[in-house]
């Protein structure tokens, strides 16, 4: 492994399902790692059950309603450092009325930790059946295209570290990331509570061959799969920059985030969605002018032609496929207690660009208990995944999320209460 992906900081989110124990294994990992502060150490002693337990929990569940109904409700970001790297941690919760937390926090992420409550499975059936939140944040997970999944069963210490139940739990998860396709799965036993193969190898395990959860995730590469080729630019427009628009040499410069791709100055590129064409004359990054700037960067670029340009327009390359639409496939998470009616109009924002769009048809909604895609269902709930066709009311230019996750996702707003109420992955365009 290279010395840029062994201290690249991973950003990696807690999944699973209710009192799965995510916010107490990020506390004890942090807790164990040697990660704190003085004053949470102080907050940790205070915390103590019969003046032994200690509650780790307290270190993420920041929200008053959280403590108080013992959930975790926000995403709780939480950031440590250790010889090996950096990290940042979201945890996401459990409960399916926020899912779309849990989306959220996922859509950045370079890894997962999902973990399985051990307690809360039934062994006497011939094969184990997880929680229906597990599997619905594993898809979600399949969707926004996460590169790694460890698998954290914990509170193994109330099943006395069996192993043939760790087996179990591991033969189901492997037939569920199987049929949701599913890759680079890793399993971890852990107790989250007692420390158990989370910072230190546990002495209870001894069939347990693999590494602590965290020498896992400080091994973990980052790659981004950003593309930095010329021909794959893509640049939407933030804001457009005029200094003094009374002098004849007025500046106009183009500001925004390059999302995919490298450009030069001197290169052509093509505006869309009017699919005129242009030469790149000066590019300013924060440090001034520049030769040339790739993905992730944020600058301004001049052209050497005066068009017409706002908000929303998007600059790729000349020779770029790369076309606006203004019909789009795509799979979306329901986020609104309201189901998806077809008949509302709803903002599609994406990236710079926000249009008024209609899901015209519902293709296929995935069934939690089957893993299969049904097209018989007539509606799309809260916390439903489904595939859609959007009609747009004018062309957007995107590329598939599997091309550039930031060129391909977006959300959909109710334009009468401004409610994000789905959040989608770009399929086809």
């Amino acid at each position: 492994m290279s010395n840029l992906n062994q201290y690249a900081p991973l950003r990696f989110i807690t999944a699973g399902s209710v009192d799965d124990g995510k916010s107490t294994l990020i506390g004890r990992l942090l807790y164990d790692s040697k990660a704190l502060l003085s004053d949470q150490l102080l907050s940790l002693n205070k915390s103590k059950n019969n003046g032994e337990v200690i509650d780790f929990s307290i270190l993420t569940d920041g929200l008053e309603a959280e403590r108080e109904q013992g959930i975790t409700i926000d995403v709780a970001y939480r950031y440590f450092s250790t010889a090996k790297r950096k990290f940042i941690i979201a945890d996401t919760p459990g409960h399916e009325q926020y899912t779309r937390n849990m989306v959220t926090g996922a859509s950045t992420a370079n890894a997962a930790v999902v973990l399985i409550d051990a307690t809360q499975l039934d062994f006497s059936r011939p094969e184990v059946e997880l929680l229906p939140q597990t599997k619905r944040h594993s898809a979600i997970l399949k969707h926004l295209r996460c590169p790694h999944v460890i698998v954290a069963v914990n509170k193994m210490d109330l099943l006395n570290f069996d192993e043939s139940k760790f087996n179990a739990i591991t033969r189901a998860y492997d037939k569920l990331a199987q049929q949701l396709g599913l890759k680079a799965v890793l399993f971890v036993p852990v107790s989250a509570l007692q420390g158990d193969n989370i910072v230190h190898k546990s002495e209870r395990t001894p069939w347990y061959r693999g590494e602590p959860l965290l020498a896992i995730l400080e091994s973990l590469p980052t790659d981004d799969e950003q593309s930095e080729k010329a021909e794959d630019f893509h640049f939407p427009v933030q804001f457009v920059l005029r200094l003094d628009q009374d002098k004849a040499d007025d500046f106009r410069g183009y500001q925004g985030r390059i999302e995919a791709g490298e450009i030069r100055v001197g290169a052509k590129i093509r505006i869309e969605p009017n699919g005129l064409e242009s030469r790149v004359t000066e590019i300013y990054s924060p440090n001034g002018l520049v030769q040339s700037a790739k993905v992730g960067e944020q600058v301004t670029i001049r052209l050497a032609d005066d068009i017409d340009i706002s908000r929303g327009d998007t600059f790729v390359a000349a020779n770029s496929t790369t076309i606006s639409s203004k019909q789009l496939t795509a799979t979306v998470c329901w986020f609104d207690q309201r189901p998806l009616n077809p008949a509302r109009k709803y903002l599609l924002k994406q990236g710079t660009q926000t249009v008024f769009a209609k899901v015209s048809e519902v293709e296929q909604i995935l069934d939690l208990k089957t893993l299969l895609n049904s097209r018989e269902a007539d509606q799309v709930k809260m916390n439903d995944i489904a595939q859609v066709r959007i009609s747009l009311q004018k062309p957007i230019t995107a590329t598939t999320y599997a091309q550039n996750k930031a060129a391909g996702a977006f959300i959909l707003i109710d334009e009468a209460t401004y409610h994000t109420v789905a959040g989608g992955m770009i399929l086809e365009n």
